[in-house]
């Protein structure tokens, strides 16, 4: 591993394995302690054609699944909210699939998403797709490590063919995003109690290649690499972020680079807050469904 686990810049008195109770095996996997319930409740068909938004669950690459439960219930929210359909997709976690996989997961959950729509005369499209989803207004959502998974899977897509499906807007909610050098918000968050620096750190060297380190560009967007020439063709997106996010600095430089290759950005950064407030604070959420509201509403006018 290129970077030291131990050998960061700065203090902390947090141990990163005990905060994400994981434990890390001789072999290089990790085990995971915390077991989650999977709801199941499934909503009444709308009468209407529903927009789709292909959802990408957080957890810095390495921890939970589209089942877990605070992120099944933030989407059924979301989606009653809307209203939409979301499809949320599993990827494979870190450190056993190391990225690209989970960016490679995502193309590939398109790609179903693809297949579904060419298949809804056949027979063979999933019911709820069939009656409910209009392939033609679809959306990535991204949120933490979900933001960044996709953000790289929709540059990816861009050289695909996914017809039917046309992808409208991004929406990436306090997305996750790191580098060598420190910004003010991580040094001033250094013992933050959702995301400490030291779990921060921990996060990107479980998830990177081998041998990489946060200056690679699947962890800073800003460093040279195959995507800069591709985010000029993005859609519109929208970045979400809060003050009291130790990542607040590299979200909002993560805005200057899309506006800087033209990209339409609608970037909403409120006081307050910390990562992944949405999933804990009702008030929060509620921010969270008018601003997705707002943001798909105008991109379909």
């Amino acid at each position: 591993m290129a970077e030291s686990l131990s050998a960061t810049a700065t203090t902390s008195i947090i141990d990163p394995f005990e905060h994400l109770n994981i434990k890390l095996n001789p072999d290089g996997s990790i085990t995971r302690h915390n077991q989650f319930p999977t709801p199941h409740n499934i909503p009444q068909n709308p009468t209407n054609k529903l927009p789709i938004l292909i959802d990408a669950h957080g957890g810095g690459f390495i921890l939970f699944s589209a089942a877990t439960q605070l992120f099944h219930e933030t989407c059924c929210r979301l989606s009653a909210h809307l209203p939409a359909l979301i499809v949320s997709f599993e990827y494979r976690l870190a450190p056993e699939h190391r990225l690209p996989a989970a960016y490679d997961d995502a193309l590939e959950a398109l790609r179903w998403l693809c297949r579904q729509a060419n298949q809804i005369h056949g027979g063979d499209c999933d019911p709820w797709l069939k009656d409910c989803a209009d392939f033609s207004r679809c959306f990535l959502l991204g949120t933490s490590a979900g933001g960044n998974i996709t953000f790289y899977a929709a540059l990816r897509a861009l050289d695909s063919d996914l017809s039917p499906v046309k992808i409208v807007g991004h929406i990436y909610n306090q997305p996750f995003f790191g580098g060598i050098k420190r910004t003010e918000s991580e040094l001033r968050c250094v013992n933050d109690r959702i995301l400490p620096l030291s779990v921060n750190d921990l996060m990107w060297s479980l998830a990177l290649p081998e041998g990489c380190d946060r200056d690679h560009w699947f962890c800073d967007p800003t460093v040279e690499g195959p995507h800069q020439e591709k985010i000029r063709r993005l859609q519109r997106c929208l970045v979400r972020g809060h003050v009291g996010d130790p990542l607040i600095d590299r979200q909002k430089e993560f805005v200057k680079l899309l506006e800087a290759r033209g990209v339409k950005v609608d970037a909403r950064f409120r006081e307050g807050g910390y990562h992944g407030v949405d999933l804990f604070d009702p008030s929060k959420l509620q921010i969270l469904e008018d601003d997705v509201k707002d943001f798909i509403d105008a991109s379909l006018e």
